[in-house]
């Protein structure tokens, strides 16, 4: 069996401020040990379940935020951005059995983690087809384009409701609620015994149990925070302007979604 996760911070159980997330600030240390311990977790709980082969992508800003040394030893660490509109979960492709993500974060625009967003944190907000789209739920559709199902999710509250709401067979680990500019998380080897049990549970399921089936047709709305950008965005071929600080694309085809939203956002 051949597993892929992704792994954010934001989403990781004691992560509050941006300062706990930038490679700069003091406090960064203590959040990507972390980070690391709850990816080792979900590699652990995978290969419980019988995996051969596991692939990380670190995919918190730098892409170098996790300590390899600490993974088990079937484990291959996909470190930096190449550029590819796959982003998050760059190099899955149908050899890989399921996805997992661990420590992602709910939506920009919404109010369930004091560190909501998008891709990036300059723009307010993206939405599809009239709800906020997660990094969560655009790499999902990926990995389903692709053929290879999501399983598991460990994050904030209300993210995993909405991976819930999507497919209610997703085993998702909440390790942490954000109510305005706090969090309230679980005990941090609490998460890890969580996450570990979780990975297990998700990778035992029929797999088949997990497909989700993507819309017919996509309408994508971004909303900048500099109008400079609108300016900037209405150079894309068939975007439309929606307001001054919002645009919108549309397409049949997930992959031009996929497209505009790598040159959009």
């Amino acid at each position: 069996m051949k597993i892929y996760i992704s792994a954010d911070i934001e989403g990781v159980t004691g992560v509050t401020h941006w300062d706990e997330t930038l490679k700069k600030e003091e406090e960064y240390k203590e959040f990507a040990y972390q980070m690391t311990l709850e990816v080792k977790a979900a590699c652990e709980g995978a290969n419980n379940a019988g995996a051969d082969e596991i692939w990380v992508k670190d995919a918190h800003d730098t892409g170098r935020n996790i300590d390899h040394n600490m993974l088990p030893r079937n484990t291959k660490l996909i470190r930096g951005w190449s550029g590819h509109m796959y982003s998050m979960v760059q190099e899955l492709d149908k050899t890989f059995d399921a996805v997992l993500f661990v420590g992602y974060h709910s939506a920009g625009g919404t109010n369930t983690n004091p560190l909501s967003h998008t891709m990036r944190t300059s723009i307010q907000y993206i939405k599809l087809n009239g709800d906020y789209l997660s990094e969560f739920l655009l790499h999902t559709y990926i990995a389903n384009y692709i053929g290879v199902p999501v399983v598991f999710l460990s994050g904030d509250l209300g993210l995993c409701k909405e991976a819930n709401r999507i497919n209610e067979h997703i085993v998702t680990v909440p390790v942490k609620e954000g109510i305005g500019n706090l969090t309230v998380n679980i005990h941090p080897q609490v998460a890890l015994d969580l996450i570990r049990k979780g990975v297990e549970e998700s990778l035992k399921k029929d797999l088949s149990l997990y497909r989700i089936q993507l819309p017919k047709e996509f309408k994508v709305e971004i909303r900048y925070n500099d109008n400079s950008e609108v300016i900037k965005a209405l150079d894309y071929a068939n975007t439309e302007l929606v307001d001054p600080k919002t645009v919108m694309f549309k397409s049949e085809d997930f992959m031009e979604i996929l497209r505009a939203i790598n040159f959009l956002v």
